[in-house]
């Protein structure tokens, strides 16, 4: 009797499926995005309008890491029995968009992966993770599992995921299928070379045409809250320092400056 897959036409339809050529953020930019928290740049960002910048779901697999860098996206889709299933299919992903990423990494990219949350996809593992790594890979964020969790964190490569799963990335529901693509992430949207920070409160998509005016307006509060800190410590009431007032910024002003000079 003849497997009934066997018999399903194949539709006209060629992958991996690649987006188009996108600009990366510049070093400078990515440097002084060093110095902003993820809360920071998401609270900033919330500020310019922006309302939807966290990555929800994602934990770290190693606390206390941190990673920001370019956004390199890839996206998984549901299967379907004619384009991809049954047997071998692990060997049949090295024609995939998941390999296809990797060849493009350049030093400081974000992996950015849409799996839907997925709880049966282990879409990074880590032989790819190590090649990644190679490639000069900043960190990974997986909207979904990864597999070899262990000898990921051996690596010492930032990851966020939403947990593990020993499956390989297509032995599930999902099928790596496109990348260089718009990918949405945790309920947020994520465009490739848009900037991702990421520690141990989660990751945050900071579009790369508002990484100026985010940094602008997280230096200032920044300092503000180093200030309003040291404060509190002293003894200071809370509700005349967190957020300043009119009266405790003159005092915060007067406070930067004095820093400022003797530096």
């Amino acid at each position: 009797m003849s497997n009934p897959v066997t018999q399903l036409s194949q539709p006209s339809i060629s992958l991996p499926v690649r987006g188009g050529e996108f600009t990366r953020p510049g070093a400078e930019e990515l440097e002084r995005l060093q110095r902003v928290s993820s809360a920071t740049a998401c609270a900033k960002l919330h500020g310019l309008g922006i309302t939807h910048s966290f990555v929800e779901g994602p934990r770290p697999l190693t606390p206390g890491q941190r990673v920001v860098g370019s956004a390199l996206t890839l996206q998984f889709m549901p299967q379907r029995e004619d384009l991809a299933s049954g047997l071998g299919q692990e060997y049949v992903e090295r024609h995939t968009a998941l390999w296809a990423v990797l060849e493009t990494v350049q030093p400081g990219d974000v992996l950015v992966i849409q799996a839907y949350g997925s709880r049966f996809s282990g879409c990074i593992g880590d032989i790819l993770a190590r090649y990644f790594k190679r490639k000069g890979g900043a960190g990974i964020v997986v909207d979904g599992r990864i597999r070899d969790a262990d000898r990921i964190r051996d690596l010492g490569i930032p990851v966020w995921s939403t947990g593990t799963t020993p499956h390989y990335a297509s032995q599930s529901e999902l099928f790596p299928w496109a990348y260089d693509v718009p990918v949405a992430v945790g309920g947020a949207l994520c465009l490739p070379g848009d900037i991702v920070v990421a520690d141990d409160d989660g990751p945050v998509v900071v579009p790369q045409g508002m990484a100026d005016d985010v940094i602008t307006a997280a230096q200032d509060h920044e300092e503000w809250e180093v200030f309003s800190r040291e404060r509190l410590d002293q003894g200071a009431r809370l509700s005349d320092y967190y957020p300043l007032t009119p009266d405790t910024r003159e005092e915060y002003e007067a406070w930067r400056s004095t820093r400022v000079a003797g530096l």
